[in-house]
């Protein structure tokens, strides 16, 4: 097999597209096949640095880590980053290019990234026996085809064959099956090969009259039925779903190995990018891991997380119009902990110049740490390595803002006053040493009885779950129909289901 290839599309955002891809890259990769992902235009806060210093969306790299491949700026061409309701930056093969309007990126300048988005594609298809492509979305945003460059645009132009994800959880999936295909011009309905029924719970017999109705209706079939997993929302586009959470609030865990539990508590502020940073605190046993939004979610809080953002100085407002800032400012006074990362870190510095992100100009910080911060219109993308608290530590940043420290005790790339810390660093506590070193400090300062457990290994962990991906394919789908697919392509005479596109 070489340049095989297959789209998964999804009746709706958050049909579970970004875990079905992954899912299928590490079933295929296990059979000997050579496989890399693919999103040709990604929305997303949560990103990530390659080796190569390209910035894409974290789905991906994570698709990469389950096909144990190199992530690449070649797996998503464009992402787009919110900075409002309304306007984001565009990132384009890693670098950021601009920031656009939704009517400005749609109405033109969406067609020209056509190009080089096919041109990604085409060298991934000519390197590895297959690319799983992961659409957007729904592939029946009518009012978007004619500019679509990551659904059936991209289908079309490469004759992928198209899988259609549903969410049966959510209800309505053959509703929502016939009407995405329904609403598809003809020369689109030709590559809709079938459907994906995901987040199934009970019987799957009772399932299977109305699959076979379905075959009736659109002479497509259903290429698997995969049932209801827990904790499986591994690096989620957006939203405040963490994956590993998940599984610490929804499958049993190990208890403590101390005598107590560690609380957290994330402050979930607006425009939050990479919160998937608290997974590795999620994953450790006795380590309970929440969002909040109000001061007196704080009270109870061993450590506190100041998360990254795309919105600094909005976050910044956000904090003091809840209470939050002087819930903050009491804590850091009573040597409680508070951790800063990226944006989180700029905000609790004595004060932020920023005529890029928010134009806003100079802002007063919290000013709990002596750090200086100036926006710049270069964007830091790095894959830094160093030290702290005696042990490695890597991460990633993705930053415009520059950080003067002017004080302190020394902390990765920031600084740390007392039981307050910031860096700029993303995915410093996957670093399994480091992390526990990091929650022996929290435990003593908090005055908990916690002790880190000795052998949990966030790789590993991260391992298992994306093997857990690949059997829910492996065990509950038709491999061998799904092979024929991505070498072959959609079946030939799949018969139009009217009206189509208007």
């Amino acid at each position: 097999m070489r340049g095989g290839g297959l789209l998964v599309a999804g009746t709706t955002s958050d049909a579970g597209k970004s875990v079905v891809t992954a899912g299928i890259c590490r079933w295929l990769v296990r059979q000997g096949v050579k496989v890399a992902p693919f999103k040709g235009q990604n929305m997303s806060l949560n990103s990530f640095v390659t080796r190569e210093g390209a910035e894409i969306g974290r789905a991906q790299a994570m698709q990469a880590q389950a096909a144990r491949v190199e992530p690449t700026a070649l797996m998503n061409p464009v992402l787009l980053k919110p900075g409002s309701d309304r306007s984001s930056q565009v990132v384009l093969m890693g670098r950021p290019v601009g920031e656009l309007s939704a009517r400005g990126y749609h109405g033109g300048r969406q067609k020209e990234l056509f190009e080089p988005v096919m041109a990604c594609l085409e060298e991934l298809r000519g390197t590895y026996d297959a690319v799983i492509c992961e659409g957007a979305g729904s592939p029946a945003e009518i009012n978007l085809r004619r500019t679509d460059i990551v659904n059936m645009g991209i289908a079309r132009a490469a004759r992928l064959p198209v899988l259609v994800v549903g969410d049966i959880d959510r209800g309505g999936v053959f509703a929502q099956f016939f009407g995405t295909t329904a609403l598809l011009a003809p020369e689109d309905q030709e590559l809709i090969a079938g459907y994906l029924v995901n987040k199934f719970r009970g019987d799957v017999t009772l399932l299977e009259p109305g699959l076979d109705m379905l075959l009736g209706l659109t002479g497509r079939r259903t290429y698997g039925v995969l049932p209801y997993a827990h904790g499986l929302g591994i690096d989620e586009e957006d939203g405040l779903r963490v994956s590993l959470r998940g599984a610490v609030r929804e499958s049993v865990v190990a208890p403590p190995v101390g005598a107590d539990v560690l609380r957290v508590a994330v402050c979930a502020v607006p425009l939050m990018s990479n919160f998937t940073d608290v997974d590795a605190l999620a994953a450790e046993p006795g380590v309970v891991v929440r969002f909040v939004d109000r001061a007196e979610e704080l009270v109870d809080a061993d450590l506190v997380v100041v998360p990254g953002t795309r919105g600094t100085v909005k976050a910044l407002a956000w904090l003091r119009e809840r209470g939050l800032a002087d819930a903050l400012a009491r804590r850091a006074a009573e040597g409680r902990p508070v951790l800063g990362i990226c944006g989180g870190f700029q905000a609790l510095g004595e004060r932020i110049e920023d005529e890029v992100e928010s134009k806003a100009g100079t802002v007063d910080g919290l000013g709990l740490l002596p750090v200086r911060v100036r926006f710049t219109a270069g964007k830091t993308l790095a894959r830094p390595v160093g030290e702290a608290l005696g042990e490695r530590v890597e991460g990633y940043e993705i930053h415009h803002g520059v950080a003067e420290v002017l004080g302190g005790e020394p902390f990765l790339d920031g600084c740390r006053v007392d039981a307050v810390w910031g860096t700029h660093w993303h995915g410093s506590l996957e670093s399994d040493g480091f992390r526990r070193a990091f929650l022996r400090e929290v435990a003593a300062a908090a005055g908990r009885r916690f002790v880190p457990a000795p052998d949990t290994s966030f790789g590993t962990l991260r391992e298992e779950q994306l093997d857990r991906l690949g059997d829910l394919i492996e065990e509950h789908a038709d491999t061998d129909a799904l092979l024929r697919l991505i070498e072959h392509g959609a079946p030939a005479g799949l018969p139009f289901v009217p009206p189509g596109a208007p």
